[in-house]
């Protein structure tokens, strides 16, 4: 399967609202975003490994995001991570020190969706909110395109890696995910 890349702001109907908005801020601020791209897909395969089943796609190019939610001293903390299709984010340690919490966990489905303004299965660091950091994973920004998803089930962005360093809030993370074994 093959897909059709377009500039993700000549498609706003493949976009989650706040996407849109986080990009065309980004081109306000002079980035260029005309190499962020957008294609539709079949909503069933926004989840990374059935996508990559469909299309033959290495795992490596595929960005995952996920929102972490802690607490401390009854303030909460939120942050959403990046990492790449082939690892798994290093909750417990990492990103637990880096939110400065005893413990965190993966937000709720319904948090998470309520307080992005995206699909659950399409979350992407563009456009999440703009006070939570996005702790970005060192070998994200080392790739030479990354996927990720467009804030809906039915699409997908493509973009630099290195320009997930650039996004609203990011931080890029050493060590912030670990390999899965295959």
């Amino acid at each position: 399967m093959s897909l059709t890349w377009t500039p993700a702001l000549d498609r706003p109907d493949l976009l989650a609202e706040p996407v849109r908005q986080a990009l065309e801020a980004m081109a306000a601020d002079g980035q260029d975003v005309s190499v962020v791209e957008v294609a539709e897909i079949d909503p069933d395969h926004a989840d990374t490994a059935v996508l990559v089943e469909a299309t033959g796609w290495d795992m490596r190019d595929m960005a995952n995001c996920i929102v972490i939610v802690g607490a401390r001293a009854g303030e909460e903390r939120v942050c959403a991570v990046l990492v790449l299709g082939h690892t798994r984010a290093d909750v417990n340690t990492t990103v637990r020190k880096r939110l400065d919490v005893r413990k965190c966990s993966f937000m709720s489905m319904d948090d998470a969706v309520g307080r992005t303004g995206m699909e659950y299965g399409g979350i992407t660091p563009v456009g999440v909110p703009g006070d939570w950091p996005v702790l970005v994973d060192a070998r994200v920004v080392q790739r030479g395109q990354i996927v990720v998803g467009s804030g809906l089930r039915r699409s997908k962005l493509r973009l630099p890696g290195a320009m997930a360093a650039g996004l609203p809030g990011a931080e890029v993370v050493e060590g912030l995910a670990v390999e899965v074994p295959a």
